[in-house]
C-alpha cells in the first residue's frame, strides 16, 4: 500500500497575504484540512490554517508556514500529500485510487496482465495504467465493465480487457 496520497496541487498565489489556489483531489475541497498536516515531496510540512472552496475541485488555502505572497509564489506547482494512514478506512465497495497502485492485474482467465501503475483522469474519465512485464504500458478505461473485480486484500484486480490486450499477446487498444 502506498505511503503517500496526493490531496492537492498548488496552482498559484492568491492575494497578498500568502494564500494559494489549489486543485484538490478530495471529494470535498474543504476536506483538505481534515487529515492533518500536508507534506511535499521534498519533505516540507504545511499546516492548513484555513481553506475555502471556490470551485468543485479548487480551493483557496492558507498555510500557517506561509505568511506573504512571495512565499506563496514559491509553492506554485508543488504537490501536497498526506500519509495513507491519515485517511479514513474506505467503506465496503469503495477504495482510494492510491490503494490500487501495485496491484497485480489479471485477465478473466486468471493470467497476469501486469501491475497497476496509476489511475489518471485526462478530462473525459478515469483511466487505469498497467505496466506489462515486457515493459509496455497499457491504458484502459477505468469502468466497472473493464475492471469488474477489485480485491485489494488479495493484491489483485481483474481486467475484462478489450480484444488486443490479452495477457499472453501484445496488442494495442484502438
Amino acid at each position: 500500500m502506498p505511503h503517500d496520497v496526493l490531496l492537492a496541487a498548488v496552482i498559484g498565489p492568491h492575494g497578498l497575504k500568502g494564500e494559494v489556489r489549489v486543485k484538490t483531489f478530495t471529494a470535498v475541497p474543504n476536506n483538505l484540512a481534515a487529515y492533518g498536516p500536508l507534506h511535499t515531496k521534498d519533505g516540507r510540512t504545511l499546516t492548513v490554517s484555513d481553506v475555502r472552496a471556490v470551485k468543485p475541485d479548487e480551493a483557496v488555502a492558507r498555510f500557517a508556514e506561509i505568511i506573504d505572497r512571495h512565499a506563496s509564489e514559491a509553492l506554485k506547482g508543488i504537490e501536497l500529500f498526506v500519509t495513507r494512514a491519515a485517511l479514513p478506512a474506505a467503506n465496503n465497495e469503495e477504495f482510494y485510487h492510491a490503494d490500487l497502485v501495485g496491484l497485480r492485474a489479471e485477465d478473466t482467465e486468471g493470467r497476469t496482465v501486469g501491475t497497476v501503475t496509476g489511475i489518471h483522469n485526462f478530462g473525459a474519465s478515469d483511466v487505469i495504467e498497467i505496466a506489462r512485464h515486457d515493459g509496455d504500458m497499457v491504458m484502459l478505461p477505468f469502468t466497472r465493465e473493464v475492471v469488474p473485480v477489485i480485491e485489494i486484500e488479495a493484491g489483485r484486480l481483474v481486467i475484462a480487457a478489450p480484444e488486443g490486450v490479452e495477457a499472453e499477446t501484445k496488442g494495442f487498444v484502438e
